[in-house]
This record gives structure tokens, C-alpha cells and sequence, in this order.
């Protein structure tokens, strides 16, 4: 592997509210730069509060979780994400050229940033939980699937941090078939719930992937955070302490959410590199 240095922009969909989702980005950038031995030079875009967005300059794009309501709003920010969005898209297609090699963009698009798109291409329904899905959960293979490399080295199923008031369900087959997109996992399953389960992970394409959960979330890292008494007392009187008990034993087992996090965004940005490498030494 030529050892180049890679480009990423991380669009931050936080909206200024604190969270524990950026430090976990960062850590699994420092983490796998460290590990590969390429240099990462990475931006963070404030888009919500600032509408910053990226150009195609960079290699890869990672869109993050945030709060609020992904529905439509009419705020300033949506019109400009999604011409971004549909940019990636049409990049990857060869329909848009920039200077240079055309090199492939790899985007990681999570839980907010999810819905968002998924709406934007009429993947399915978006709309709000009758209750706040939060704790950790396990997450099922649709019979589509097949072999998914971004998951490889999970059981199946595997575990997630699950955090959103809202929801995917309703696929729209036909347009799932016109563009391509491959439905992979489904929230557990709750046979005494007479509800639609969620869509839980998407390829939308072969450089553009997606989750409704929390990739990123760093067991360790969640662990020490809700120890502390203040969120410990939050979770508890948001969720109760039985829910909250659960997520503290659930985070530190090794097989479940400290597992997921090792897997699926280290194996998109080593797929996303040696794919761009690729095209690289080939031009």
C-alpha cells in the first residue's frame, strides 16, 4: 500500500449540543492512523449551527449522529446537505469531475445523518419512536444481506449502542431496487410489540454505507461517562434504574458494544483507503 496521506471531513451534525460522539470519531481516526501508519488530515464542518460544508476534495466523509428531529424542517442547512449529498453520489457515478485522479469518496453516514439521507432518497418511511430507543440492543441480518465485509468479524447478531426518537421502517422496494441499495440489519426483534422494526444498516452504495445506531460509541469511553453521578442520575430518571444498569454491564462486556466499535468504522476506513490507494497507483 502506497503510504499517501488520506483527507477526511467529518460533518458535524451536533447542532453545538454536547456529546460523546465526536471524541469517539476522533479517537477511531487517531486509533486507525496510528495502526496503518497513514497519515490522516481530517476537518470537522460545523453544518447546523454554521452550514459549513465540505467541497470534493477529501478522500472520505464521515456524517454524524446529533439531536433533534431529522424530518423536514426548511432550515437553511438541509437544501445545501443534501446537494452535498447528491454530489457524493453523482461523483461516484463519474457524472461529476474534478481535477486529478478520480479517485473514489467513501461516506459513513450515522443515526441522524441516516435518517436524514434516507428520507432524501425515499428509502422508507422516517418518523418519530412511540418511546426513546435507548440502551444497548442487538441488531439482526435481513434475508438480503448476504456477506457484508464492514461487519466482518461480528456474530451474528451483534450489539449496538441505540440512542434516537426516531425511526426507518417502510422500505420502498422499488426505489430500493432503482438505486441499488441493499437493506442489512433490522433492530431486535420483539414478537410481544405489534410495531414495524427498524432499519438498522444500509449500503447505499458500494463507496456510501450507513447505520441508525452508534458505530463509533467507545464501551470504555460511555462506561466512565455515565459513572459519572450527574449522567448516572439523568439515565435514571429518563429511563429508570433498571435500564441504566443494564447499559453499564452491557458496555463493559467485551463481546458486545467494545466489540462493534473495534469492527465496523475500522474496517470502512481500511476498505475506504486500500480502495483509494487503489485507484491511486492505478492512475
Amino acid at each position: 500500500m502506497n503510504h499517501n496521506s488520506l483527507r477526511i471531513a467529518i460533518l458535524d451534525m451536533y447542532d453545538n449540543v454536547a456529546n460523546e460522539g465526536m471524541r469517539c470519531i476522533l479517537n477511531l481516526i487517531k486509533n486507525f492512523e496510528e495502526e496503518s501508519h497513514i497519515p490522516l488530515q481530517y476537518n470537522i464542518y460545523n453544518v447546523r449551527a454554521e452550514m459549513a460544508l465540505p467541497d470534493l476534495s477529501y478522500d472520505i466523509y464521515i456524517s454524524t449522529g446529533g439531536p433533534g428531529s431529522p424530518l423536514e424542517s426548511g432550515e437553511s442547512w438541509e437544501a445545501p446537505y443534501f446537494t452535498f449529498i447528491d454530489s457524493i453520489f453523482a461523483y461516484n457515478r463519474g457524472e461529476e469531475v474534478i481535477a486529478g485522479i478520480q479517485k473514489p469518496k467513501y461516506m459513513f453516514l450515522i443515526c441522524h445523518s441516516f435518517q436524514l439521507v434516507s428520507r432524501h432518497l425515499g428509502i422508507g418511511m422516517v418518523s418519530k419512536r412511540r418511546s426513546t430507543s435507548f440502551g444497548v440492543f442487538p441488531v439482526h441480518r435481513t434475508t438480503e444481506a448476504g456477506s457484508e465485509p464492514f461487519f466482518d468479524g461480528l456474530p451474528e447478531p451483534f450489539y449496538v449502542v441505540d440512542s434516537r426518537d426516531y425511526q426507518l421502517v417502510r422500505p420502498n422496494k422499488k426505489r430500493i431496487k432503482d438505486l441499488g441499495v441493499t437493506i442489512l440489519r433490522l433492530e431486535k426483534e420483539r414478537p410481544h410489540v405489534n410495531l414495524e422494526r427498524a432499519i438498522m444498516a444500509i449500503r447505499f452504495s458500494k463507496e456510501v454505507f450507513g447505520t441508525q445506531f452508534h458505530p463509533e460509541a467507545d464501551g470504555e469511553g460511555m462506561l466512565r461517562y455515565l459513572q459519572k453521578e450527574d449522567k448516572r442520575q439523568a439515565v435514571v430518571k429518563s429511563h429508570g434504574l433498571a435500564k441504566y444498569n443494564s447499559m453499564v454491564e452491557q458496555l463493559a462486556d467485551p463481546d458486545k458494544i467494545l466489540l462493534t466499535e473495534s469492527v465496523i468504522l475500522p474496517n470502512f476506513l481500511k476498505t475506504a483507503t486500500s480502495a483509494i490507494f487503489k485507484t491511486t497507483s492505478q492512475n
